[in-house]
């Protein structure tokens, strides 16, 4: 049987085996099933010298050890994905772990310690610093060895470039050769897609959505449920700074603020400031006073609220050059969130 077959048999066979799991576990769909899930991204490992992409050793194994002693359901990437789309119930406490970049401390740090833990998760790998033979990139025998052992490989470009800067022509020619690599030493091309920085344009994401990709991730914050943007998936970025056990323990808790009617719709802006506007679901009369906005350099933001759910948000001032965020609370039950996360680009 060819290669990609037998992973398409095998992926069918574990995603049925799983769907039976939790239907067993008695979350099978009801009125208050559980349709959410927090996704954690992380880069590096030990490596000190990248502090805005790495973690501490021990922070990661604080991360591990919390989601064991807590009870958290850390379930492979595309599980949670597909469960979600088929309108599956997922665990109450449902996590998903990602790692970008495919850096050597991956294999060396990390995956040892997820591995012991029990705990399953995706790598998203560009193709060409491994093609590179970069000194602190992992090569194609470490990355099919992880693949064989049960990681999910995600496709994350040929160059790692800015791909929103790039013109239609060149954005198809990155994803060509990125997945014509992927079949070559893997046998196929992953389903899953993240886009390098987080970022991306609506001409790239119409690109990624005409292929053959599932999902795709940016480094926005959140947590992903059945309302989400399938193809700008959020996850909860972790590094040296951001990763302190008091605020994964905050993260990891966090329930969807679900929206409908974001603007603006690119989140390349060619406005600035940008008006920013979202409509909120399942909200009934919400309080002002308890959501709560901030943005990159702003802090909070004034919100204006039209009507019973429609939401606007005032900067102070326009964005800066580059990349910029927006994030949105409400509290909710259990001193847990409701978290909402944006981003934009300003060239």
């Amino acid at each position: 049987m060819h290669i990609i077959s037998l992973m398409s048999f095998y992926s069918k066979i574990a995603l049925v085996a799983f769907f039976i799991a939790i239907t067993c576990l008695g979350v099978a769909v009801t009125a208050k099933a559980n349709d959410s899930a927090v996704i954690l991204q992380y880069h590096r490992f030990g490596q000190s010298s990248h502090p805005s992409t790495n973690i501490t050793i021990p922070q990661f194994e604080n991360h591990i050890a919390h989601l064991k002693s807590e009870g958290y359901s850390v379930l492979p990437v595309p599980h949670i994905i597909a469960a979600i789309r088929a309108g599956q119930a997922l665990p109450e406490k449902a996590v998903g772990i990602t790692i970008d970049d495919a850096a050597r401390s991956v294999y060396e740090i990390a995956w040892p310690r997820l591995k012991e833990a029990g705990f399953p998760f995706t790598l998203f790998v560009s193709t060409d610093p491994v093609d590179q033979n970069h000194r602190n990139v992992l090569n194609w025998d470490e990355i099919r060895e992880m693949a064989e052992s049960g990681v999910t490989i995600g496709n994350h470009s040929s160059a790692h470039d800015y791909m929103w800067r790039m013109n239609s022509d060149n954005q198809k020619a990155d994803l060509d050769n990125a997945q014509k690599r992927f079949i070559d030493e893997l046998g196929y091309s992953p389903r899953l897609f993240a886009y390098p920085f987080g970022e991306f344009d609506i001409q790239l994401q119409n690109e990624i959505k005409s292929r053959s990709f599932d999902s795709s991730f940016g480094q926005q914050s959140g947590v992903v449920h059945s309302q989400s943007d399938f193809y700008n998936l959020p996850r909860f970025s972790l590094n040296e700074t951001y990763g302190d056990l008091e605020r994964f323990k905050l993260i990891i808790d966090t329930l969807p603020l679900k929206i409908t009617d974001l603007s603006p719709i690119n989140p390349v802006l060619s406005v600035n400031p940008p008006i920013i506007g979202f409509t909120l679901l399942e909200q009934d009369n919400i309080d002002e006073k308890q959501l709560s906005c901030f943005a990159s350099g702003q802090g909070q933001t004034s919100i204006e609220l039209l009507g019973t759910n429609r939401v606007e948000i005032r900067l102070k001032k326009p964005l800066p050059k580059g990349r910029s965020r927006v994030n949105c609370t409400i509290p909710a039950m259990d001193k847990r969130y409701k978290w909402l996360g944006l981003q934009f680009i300003l060239p």
